[in-house]
C-alpha cells in the first residue's frame, strides 16, 4: 500500500501555479518567479511589439535572483593608511632647456 502511494506522489509531475495578477494595485511589489526577483510595473506597448499599455512583472536579465536582492546590503572596508609617506612622491622640477 505504501509503495502505490509513494508511486502516486511522484509519478505525476507538480502543476505550474498561475503568477500572481500583476494589476494596478500590486504596482511595485515584487514576486519570485523562476529564480528571478520579478517586480510588477506599468509598461508602455507599441505597434512594433503588438502589446497594449498595461501592469506586467519585469523578470528581464538585469532582475536580480531571488536570494541575492534579499541579502545584507553590502560594507566598504575601513580606510587603509598609505604604505609610504606622500611627501616621498615629490618629484623634482624638469629641466625645460633643449639639450
Amino acid at each position: 500500500m505504501k509503495r502505490a502511494l509513494y508511486f502516486l506522489l511522484f509519478a505525476f509531475p507538480a502543476a505550474a501555479q498561475e503568477p500572481p495578477a500583476c494589476t494596478p494595485a500590486r504596482a511595485g511589489t515584487v514576486a519570485c518567479m523562476a529564480g528571478t526577483l520579478c517586480e510588477c510595473r506599468f509598461e508602455r506597448g507599441g505597434s512594433i511589439t503588438g502589446t497594449t499599455n498595461g501592469h506586467r512583472w519585469n523578470c528581464g536579465i538585469l532582475r536580480p535572483a531571488c536570494g541575492d536582492a534579499l541579502g545584507a546590503p553590502a560594507t566598504l572596508a575601513p580606510p587603509q593608511p598609505l604604505p609610504f609617506a606622500p611627501e616621498l612622491l615629490l618629484m623634482p622640477p624638469l629641466d625645460r632647456r633643449l639639450r
